[in-house]
């Protein structure tokens, strides 16, 4: 079908500015259905091609907006403090137009998706579909995850953003990590890395500092839409991947639906943020998913709702539901002389190290926004005095673990502002030691010197540990510069200053059983 395009179509915002879009026409269809993709990072190159003239091909409207304060569109970029009215008054200019047909979906991955997320619960029933890829209903958990400050990647986005409004801005994709890299190894402190990595301050960078320390303030009040995603009534499909920064607070996103009985389909494949190779599979399950909600055609669509890649098998399976019907969680016990194992707990003394702030435990891999999250090996790290390795027998059959990943461990830290890391790895029989998943806690007081009892959520997964592989658990406290470094003084985040060391122990023994909980699939 051929595609006529209209360009820089002004669209009035209450407050007098206004943001340019362009619409995609398939020629000879008449008021055809509409799709709405809201972007800060431009309406042109690849989101024209792929978006804008993939779908109009297939018989849809597609507007594609650039939001405020970049690509042509007025007023400042406020990041995610705008996507609601902003959202909603274009949502409003739709419906005078002669063209609008009075449906329409919405798509897009990431910030694009967190702009469909904002105005989802309030758009009425016109709003038929959504396809949402490697996002969240709100940015602030990954922003601060664990209670930590997720430094590298609120950095890089910054960074990449501050950089696109400038002159060549479409470069900053590329070298936007690699000034943030620079930053967070310059030895700055913490609130001046944005003067390094962009040579100015940048307001967002600086108020995510600020409210770091409370996230539960108004500045987050209208950023924040997972309280309504219940109410959501258009379909919606979720694509997500293993590595990505994003992926469990999407899986709450689709929890919440459930809970509402609303039936998203769900899709995670082995991918991070920018990995390119889930742009095929997003736009192919998008583009069945808009002609089953809005063409009626829903010959496209797979049965089961929930299709996963298990990483370890490399296989890809369906299921009816997340979590996973019939997985069970098994705890994996901490055991003396760096064991672990399903049988315990054993009587064992506690083992310890020391975390000093300005050496921080640095980090391998992990899930980071703008860079290569896949698998690396860790025994460079694992070579560390801070760092704890406890590792299992070699298995005797496969182990599959599908769903959410926790840790319950048993901590006593010299100073009550510490960090927990924990860190799950498959060990090949080669002797490379892949990181799987992993998670953070960032603890406040209980009294220095008390054991406390520590939960940490890590990334879920759905994950194959081979026979004749070893399971292995890291405990540190540092995973620079993924996460910010904890000065052990309880000092406000960016507030420069003496550092204090942690001394920590991990107990592990019948009254203080620290293990790694595992949702095990199959018999």
């Amino acid at each position: 079908m051929r595609v006529r395009a209209h360009r820089d179509l002004p669209v009035p915002m209450p407050d007098g500015v206004t943001l340019l879009a362009d619409r995609y026409e398939p020629i000879g269809a008449e008021r055809a259905p509409v799709i709405l993709i809201r972007s800060p990072y431009g309406r042109r190159g690849l989101f024209g091609l792929a978006y804008g003239r993939g779908f109009a091909r297939h018989g849809f409207q597609v507007v594609i907006q650039s939001c405020r304060g970049g690509f042509g569109s007025g007023g400042l970029l406020d990041p995610l403090g705008d996507e609601h009215d902003d959202g909603m008054a274009t949502v409003e200019w739709m419906r005078r137009q002669e063209w609008y047909p009075g449906t329409f979906a919405m798509h897009g991955p990431s910030y694009l998706g967190y702009t469909q997320w904002a105005i989802a619960p309030y758009a009425g029933p016109e709003l038929k579909a959504m396809a949402t890829q490697i996002t969240a209903s709100q940015f602030r958990d990954a922003a601060y995850v664990g209670g930590a400050f997720a430094l590298e990647s609120a950095l890089s986005w910054t960074t990449l953003t501050n950089g696109m409004s400038r002159r060549f801005g479409g470069a900053s994709v590329w070298t936007a990590p690699r000034l943030t890299r620079r930053a967070v190894l310059s030895g700055r402190p913490v609130a001046e890395l944005d003067l390094v990595s962009a040579g100015q301050p940048m307001p967002f960078y600086q108020d995510l500092l600020a409210h770091h320390a409370d996230p539960a303030v108004p500045y987050w009040d209208r950023r924040d839409f997972s309280a309504r995603v219940g109410e959501v009534e258009a379909a919606v499909t979720m694509l997500g991947g293993w590595y990505d920064v994003f992926l469990p607070w999407q899986l709450r996103d689709y929890l919440a639906m459930r809970a509402a009985g609303r039936r998203p389909y769900l899709t995670i494949g082995p991918w991070w943020h920018i990995d390119v190779r889930h742009g095929a599979v997003t736009r192919a399950e998008a583009l069945a998913w808009f002609k089953a909600h809005l063409l009626g055609d829903p010959s496209g669509l797979r049965d089961s709702p929930v299709r996963l890649y298990v990483t370890g098998a490399e296989q890809w399976r369906d299921y009816p539901d997340w979590p996973v019907p019939g997985t069970r969680a098994e705890r994996w016990h901490l055991q003396r002389a760096f064991g672990l194992g399903p049988d315990g707990p054993l009587e064992s003394a506690p083992d310890s190290y020391r975390y000093h702030p300005g050496h921080p435990t640095p980090v391998l891999g992990g899930p980071v926004l703008l860079a290569d999250s896949r698998p690396r090996d860790q025994r460079r790290l694992e070579a560390r005095r801070d760092v704890l390795v406890y590792t299992s027998p070699v298995l005797r059959r496969d182990i599959e673990a599908i769903g959410p990943v926790s840790a319950e461990l048993y901590v006593r830290s010299s100073t009550p502002y510490v960090d927990v890391v924990v860190r799950v790895c498959d060990v090949h029989p080669d002797g490379r030691s892949m990181n799987v998943c992993e998670g953070v806690r960032r603890l406040t007081p209980g009294d220095a010197g008390e054991i406390r009892k520590v939960q940490v959520d890590l990334w879920p997964i759905a994950h194959r540990f081979a026979r004749g592989h070893r399971i292995r658990v890291h405990v540190a406290s540092g995973a620079y510069p993924t996460i910010a470094r904890n000065p052990g003084t309880g000092h406000p985040l960016g507030l420069d200053g003496p550092t204090v060391p942690a001394d920590v122990e991990v107990f592990h023994d019948p009254e203080r059983p620290s293990a790694l909980v595992l949702p095990l699939a199959g018999a």
